[in-house]
């Protein structure tokens, strides 16, 4: 640790930080990361890319109408630079480029503003960003923003995500159109003849290394000569879109580190940030800590004591949140701040007759909007927390705002929201006190297939085709990031579809992962259907049945329900169109939320053996995973009994009143 004291050194197409720790210079007015000196390296960034292609923030717009998640690239480049705070203690810069209408069509109609932020004694450096769009400019779409940086790929070779999923990595070179195969999106590649034959035959695909919101604090690049690390740490969700089980990009080949802040990944348009007519908007992404550490010696290139520190780090960010030292107003300090607590129980009569504790519930506050519309909100700011054992929970250091609270509870179908709004104030501390959930619940289970957890994980995931695969998945809890999983389906199931029996199948080994096409003889695909056998052994006839459907996620798919007829036209109930996460393709393991619930009049059904067809339809693309689904949860519910209660409110809350 140096005691130096932070210094600015302005030059005329330059600016220098220096803490005695390292030196970040940064393009004048543009505002680009072009060189970080630490440790005896000169530049940890690559020294053989342009100085605009190092460490940028950047973004993706299109024009307001326009459709899918693509637009126009754009590194943010300054045009006015400004020493906003310049201590011993503390040196923060900004770059900030204007919009003005002459510039519409070829800009996007934002004001940026741009801060890095160095401190004494501290081994790394901040950024963050502050966005605003006026009322009276033109509306736009922003499907993306985030902060990248490339490193050094002659030094920057091993990369850390998690405790388990780190690894020495390909080189950028490998990917090349002489040494790889490029396989069903160009994203994958196929390692033929890379420089290090020992990535010979493995997939290199940078969404095999996406992570959930909730597990994206740190990751980063290990150099093993001189022994350096280098460390993104977000220790706040609360301006990242979706929610905590949204999942964005983290590092990749490049070497690349990515901070991303917005993203339609796994989310598809449904995550795109569309400004109508007359619609002001600001919103600060960030800040992120850009941290770097070292040890003296490290014979046997271990990497753990630089990922075991930078995990260390990062929690001490975490506890440091919100930070006291950014000196825009845009960021509210502590006791600028509110907080909520309360607990959270379920109420499922169906399951037990008293309250049921929401444990590990997820608990948020974001803006307001229906039950569940949180994980499609890429506006304004959310703040996640998970209960206790017991149901309880606490959010604290909440932005100013009116926001509702939403939840959900694994093991539970469905969405909770408190119809109360929650109005923060500084130095508010809100008290809810117990709140029930009553999830969607017409009569006794009959019968179910999984548990309502959001993921298609615990369904039976094959093993890769071993002409392409990962070695960091071989034998992993996230075997489904492995490429070309979906083309198993047809090798599993080459002449008819999947099965299950209720009573004698299980989940974990007999429900595929995900609903996809299967390729025919002639290399086209077609639509699948599956099937579930059940017995009933009494049928009401002027009982209603209830089929429970949740799905983990679609794309561009169909779900057709029909009952002991496979060919009934129309079908008993269907999805229409849905979805456009991409979630199969991308090695997810789910995406966008969905539930559905049917009712199945009781003359669909019969005493003794029933069928249930699911039918995914829809095989227009060339690709096998383009249109699919993956499930969360089935269960079929008997008509309602004598047992069942309804109409229960949230206990000691009064339904129409607003918390201040």
């Amino acid at each position: 640790m140096s005691s130096q004291r932070v210094q600015l050194d302005i030059q005329d197409h330059h600016v220098v930080m220096d803490n005695g720790i390292l030196q970040v210079t940064l393009s004048k007015p543009d505002g680009i990361v072009t060189r970080i000196q630490y440790n005896g390296i000169d530049n940890l960034l690559e020294v053989l890319n342009e100085e605009v292609n190092r460490g940028y923030w950047d973004l993706v717009w299109s024009e307001a109408g326009s459709v899918g998640t693509t637009g126009t690239f754009d590194v943010i480049k300054g045009t006015k630079f400004e020493v906003i705070v310049e201590s011993d203690e503390q040196v923060e810069v900004s770059f900030t480029r204007k919009w003005n209408p002459s510039q519409e069509g070829k800009l996007v109609p934002l004001n940026i503003d741009k801060r890095f932020i160095m401190l004494r004694n501290s081994s790394g450096f901040y950024s963050y960003a502050i966005f605003d769009h006026l009322k009276e400019w033109p509306p736009f779409n922003l499907p993306q923003t985030r902060i990248a940086f490339k490193l050094r790929k002659e030094k920057f070779q091993y990369m850390a995500i998690a405790d388990n999923r780190q690894r020495y990595m390909p080189l950028p070179d490998d990917r090349s159109q002489e040494r790889s195969k490029v396989l069903d999106v160009p994203e994958a590649v196929l390692l033929v003849n890379p420089i290090e034959p020992e990535f010979k035959g493995e997939v290199d695909d940078k969404y095999e290394y996406s992570s959930e919101n909730q597990n994206l604090r740190v990751h980063g690049w290990i150099c093993m000569d001189p022994p350096v690390g280098f460390w993104q740490i977000t220790p706040s969700d609360e301006f990242r879109s979706g929610g905590p089980l949204k999942q964005n990009l983290t590092s990749h080949v490049g070497p690349t580190c990515l901070a991303m802040f917005l993203s339609a990944h796994y989310s598809g348009e449904d995550l795109v940030l569309k400004l109508k007519p007359d619609e002001p908007w600001k919103k600060v992404f960030g800040p992120v800590f850009i941290y770097l550490n070292s040890v003296t010696s490290n014979a046997n290139d271990d990497p753990s004591p630089l990922w075991e520190d930078a995990k260390h780090q990062m929690m001490t960010e975490v506890q440091k949140w919100p930070y006291d030292f950014p000196a825009s107003n845009e960021f509210p300090k502590s006791d600028q701040r509110g907080n909520v607590r309360g607990r959270i129980q379920v109420r499922d009569r169906y399951v037990s007759e008293d309250r049921i504790p929401g444990k590990g519930a997820y608990v948020g506050l974001a803006p307001p909007g229906d039950a569940g519309s949180f994980q499609r909100d890429c506006k304004g700011y959310q703040f996640w927390t998970r209960a206790d054992e017991h149901g309880y929970y606490s959010i604290k250091n909440i932005r100013e705002g009116q926001y509702n609270l939403y939840a959900w509870v694994p093991g539970f179908i469905g969405d909770y929201r408190y119809d109360a709004a929650i109005n923060i104030t500084a130095g508010c501390d809100n008290d809810v006190h117990e709140l029930v959930y009553e999830p969607p619940r017409d009569g006794p289970t009959l019968w179910e297939i999984g548990i309502p957890d959001r993921s298609a994980a615990k369904f039976y995931v094959p093993d890769p085709n071993p002409n392409y695969i990962n070695k960091l998945y071989v034998n992993h809890p996230d075997r489904f990031r492995q490429y070309g999983l979906w083309e198993r389906y047809a090798e599993l199931y080459p002449h008819h579809d999947l099965i299950y029996t209720i009573g004698t199948s299980d989940y974990a080994k007999d429900w595929f992962f995900a609903q996809v096409t299967r390729k025919k003889d002639d290399d086209t695909y077609e639509g699948t259907t599956w099937q579930i056998k059940f017995q009933l052994d009494n049928v009401n006839q002027s009982g209603t049945f209830k089929l429970r459907i949740s799905l983990a996620t679609a794309n561009i798919a169909e779900l057709q329900i029909r009952i002991n007829d496979p060919k009934a036209d129309p079908p008993l109930f269907t999805t229409g169109v849905i979805g456009k996460d991409n979630t199969i393709l991308r090695h997810g393991i789910h995406g966008l939320y969905w539930l559905y619930s049917i009712g199945i009049p009781a003359t669909s059904l019969v005493e003794g053996n029933n069928t249930l067809f699911l039918t995914q339809p829809i095989s227009n693309s060339p690709l096998p995973a383009f249109h699919g689904l993956m499930y969360d949860y089935i269960r079929l519910e008997g008509p309602p009994s004598s047992t069942s209660t309804r109409g229960f409110k949230p206990a000691n809350i009064a339904p129409n009143t607003s918390l201040d």
